[in-house]
């Protein structure tokens, strides 16, 4: 093997090419009549191209419902983009402030989380004294009085209530990230132009 053979350009296409299909480094220096390290020098130096060059090399798949792949075709006819890749594109691209966690809803989710909690523990605590009532008076059943039944419908009411604010809170932040991505791929079509 000599050291000082010099990689043609096609020579370093095909290194990446092989390597890409999973030839090993020793394989193509031996193929090639160079060391290993110059083969990982041309594969690193490859890498750099394409990412200085912002050449794609990764895929995305993703799978939706046919009313979201409407709803997003939708999205892009509007802000002037013509295929469903570019669109993405430029949303992954412009990603840096829409898809960042919400502190507000991480906030609200914490404070629901408290309160369900709260809830769960008063639940508990009603069925274990209803389980006590019925160990202790089987033949006159347990005890459960007016007192309880309202409690129980008032922890009732307020899970539901929960469920109704924590889905609001969710529809309003899926609003704001859409209005956000909408914005993004506008701001994008207009820089296109």
């Amino acid at each position: 093997m000599s050291r000082s053979k010099r990689l043609t350009d096609a020579d370093r296409m095909e290194i990446v090419r092989e390597a890409a299909e999973g030839v090993s480094t020793s394989v193509l220096a031996e193929r090639f009549g160079v060391s290993v390290r110059a083969i990982q020098y041309t594969l690193k130096a490859d890498a750099e191209r394409q990412t200085d060059a912002a050449i794609p090399v990764s895929a995305v798949s993703v799978k939706v419902t046919a009313t979201e792949l409407v709803a997003l075709d939708e999205v892009l006819a509007k802000a002037g983009i013509e295929s469903r890749a570019e669109g993405l594109r430029r949303l992954i691209q412009a990603a840096g402030g829409v898809f960042v966690p919400d502190a507000q809803m991480a906030a609200e989710m914490a404070r629901y989380r408290a309160s369900l909690h709260e809830v769960g523990n008063g639940v508990a605590q009603i069925a274990k004294q209803m389980t006590q009532a019925n160990r202790t008076g089987h033949a006159a059943g347990p005890v459960f009085t007016e007192l309880r039944l309202a409690q129980m419908r008032g922890l009732a009411r307020f899970i539901l209530d929960s469920a109704d604010e924590i889905d609001l809170l969710l529809r309003r932040r899926r609003d704001a990230m859409q209005l956000e991505a909408t914005a993004a791929l506008r701001e994008f079509a207009h820089a296109a132009e």
